[in-house]
C-alpha cells in the first residue's frame, strides 16, 4: 500500500498475532517458563486464553511480577526484559506490534555481557536451524534460555542503573545494521495503517464515502504450529510477515 490510500487490509493498526504455549521447562531456579528477553522499537502485548503463569519484568524503574490467568491482557513498551512463567499449561495469543517485528528480528535476549559485543557469537548460541531434526531444535532453544537466564540474573541481582543501561547499549548495537529492514516493515505496516485512517477522515469529512466500496474480509491460519520461540511453542501467521 502506498501512503495516502484509502484501504489497509493488514490486522488493526498494522499488529500480528501469534499463538503461544509456553514451556515447562523447568530452570535453574525452579522456574519453568521461557527466555528473558527485549524488543527495542515495538510495544508487545499478552491475552491470556488459557492456564496459569506470570510475566517477571526488569525496567529502570525495578523488577515486577505481574499474574496471567484467563482474561488478563497485560502488555509492555520497548525497553522491558521479559521473562515469562509457565505455573500451568499458560497459552497466550500474542500481539505484536510493528507488523510482528518482535519475532522477525526485534528481540536482544539477556545473554552474558561477552556474547553481546560479538555478533557472530550472539548468533551462534541463538539461531536454531529450521532444517534441524526437533530433539535437536528443543536442545538449542533450551540451552539458549539457560544461557539468557545467567545474564538476566546478572541484570536482576546488580545494582545501580549502569549494568542495565549497558545492556540497552549492547542491544542496540546489535540490531542497528537491520534498522533499515525494519523502518520498511513499519512504513508499510503501522505508518501506512495511521495513513489510511487519516485518509478516510479527511474523506468522511468531504462526504466521500467511496472507500467503503473497497471492504475486505480476511481470514487465515497458521502457516507453521510449533515453532520454537523464545518463550515457548509458537502457532506462527503470515500476516505481517
Amino acid at each position: 500500500m502506498s501512503d495516502g490510500e484509502a484501504t489497509f487490509t493488514g490486522l488493526p493498526g498494522g499488529v500480528a498475532v501469534s499463538r503461544l504455549c509456553v514451556y515447562d521447562w523447568p530452570a535453574a531456579d525452579g522456574v519453568r517458563g521461557g527466555t528473558p528477553h527485549l524488543h527495542l522499537a515495538c510495544s508487545e502485548a499478552y491475552v491470556v486464553t488459557g492456564g496459569r503463569g506470570a510475566v517477571q519484568t526488569l525496567t529502570a524503574s525495578g523488577y515486577r511480577v505481574t499474574a496471567l490467568v484467563p482474561g488478563t491482557v497485560a502488555w509492555f513498551t520497548p525497553g522491558t526484559i521479559h521473562r515469562l512463567v509457565n505455573e500451568d499449561e499458560l497459552r497466550i495469543t500474542v500481539l505484536m506490534q510493528n507488523s510482528g517485528l518482535p519475532e522477525a528480528g526485534d528481540a536482544v535476549l539477556t545473554l552474558p555481557p561477552e556474547y553481546l559485543t560479538d555478533p557472530e557469537a550472539y548468533a551462534a548460541v541463538t539461531a536454531v536451524p529450521a532444517d534441524a531434526p526437533e530433539a535437536e531444535r528443543e536442545r538449542i532453544a533450551r540451552a539458549r534460555r539457560d544461557l539468557a537466564l545467567e545474564g538476566y540474573r546478572e541484570l536482576r541481582a546488580a545494582t545501580g542503573p549502569e549494568p542495565l543501561a549497558a545492556f540497552h547499549r549492547a542491544a542496540a548495537a546489535l540490531v542497528r545494521p537491520r534498522l533499515a529492514e525494519w523502518r520498511e516493515r513499519w512504513r508499510r505496516g503501522a505508518r501506512a495503517a495511521a495513513t489510511a485512517t487519516g485518509d478516510q477522515l479527511d474523506r468522511l469529512a468531504r462526504g466521500d464515502v467511496g472507500h467503503l466500496a473497497d471492504a475486505v474480509v480476511q481470514a487465515e491460519q497458521p502457516f507453521e504450529q510449533g515453532r520454537f520461540g523464545m518463550c515457548g511453542r509458537l502457532d506462527v501467521y503470515r500476516q505481517g510477515q
